[in-house]
């Protein structure tokens, strides 16, 4: 009988079990890349996890909430050393590039993810943690000369002050030239909401993400009137 490794994944989750979990994303990953790990069981358990906290539809506690971070940590650690191993980080980063949560959201997996993959494709990247306001995004921004900002939203609720970041971008004379990368589960359930906060493009994974960045790092670099770094 096949597994059903996403459901054991998420009960073990539940339970705050987490060398339970560990067992058994170790199990999935015999024959498989970490990278497919986070892909096609860790990303998908943890968007299901997501949403049933969102919902209050389980009873998760504040243990299962510190377990499934520090599931998510250890597989992203281990992703980072399977692509240093196989040399795929870059030598010369790539960046910067500035990630966090918008203010008021506290869902800091999805975005660790986004972290993870950028690292991994030798990017520098800049994690500014979560409730994180306009202001700091664009100070960050502005004083490490990141020309992409990541942000995190995992409800609507928060994901609308992505729109205050937008703003923020507008005021200081940086739309364009400094690019607005939205993600999380609240716009991969409803990706038109991207454009209508102000977002320049989204990722419908974490595995994509890299993708995303290097074509908004290259329109804000059109956008200033220079050639490619």
């Amino acid at each position: 009988m096949n597994r059903d490794h996403r459901q054991e994944l998420l009960d073990a989750i539940q339970q705050a079990d987490r060398a339970g979990a560990n067992a058994i994303i170790q199990d999935w990953a015999a024959g498989h890349s970490y990278q497919q790990v986070v892909s096609d069981l860790l990303s998908p358990t943890l968007e299901t996890f997501g949403r049933l906290w969102a919902h209050r539809e389980l009873g998760f506690s504040l243990a299962t909430g510190y377990v499934a971070a520090k599931v998510a940590e250890d597989v992203l650690a281990r992703l980072l050393e399977e692509a240093g191993a196989r040399g795929e980080a870059q030598a010369t980063l790539k960046g910067p590039v500035v990630l966090g949560n918008v203010e008021d959201d506290f869902h800091p997996l999805g975005r660790k993810m986004v972290g993870a993959f950028l690292r991994a494709d030798g990017w520098e990247v800049h994690d500014l943690g979560v409730d994180v306001s306009p202001a700091q995004f664009l100070d960050a921004a502005e004083a490490q000369g990141a020309r992409v900002i990541g942000a995190s939203a995992m409800m609507y609720t928060t994901a609308k002050n992505a729109a205050k970041l937008r703003e923020e971008l507008e005021r200081r004379g940086q739309a364009g030239r400094i690019q607005l990368a939205l993600g999380g589960a609240v716009f991969k359930l409803r990706p038109e909401l991207v454009a209508t906060f102000g977002g320049d493009g989204t990722a419908p994974s974490a595995v994509e993400a890299p993708a995303l960045f290097e074509r908004l790092w290259q329109c804000a670099t059109a956008q200033r009137g220079e050639g490619a770094p």
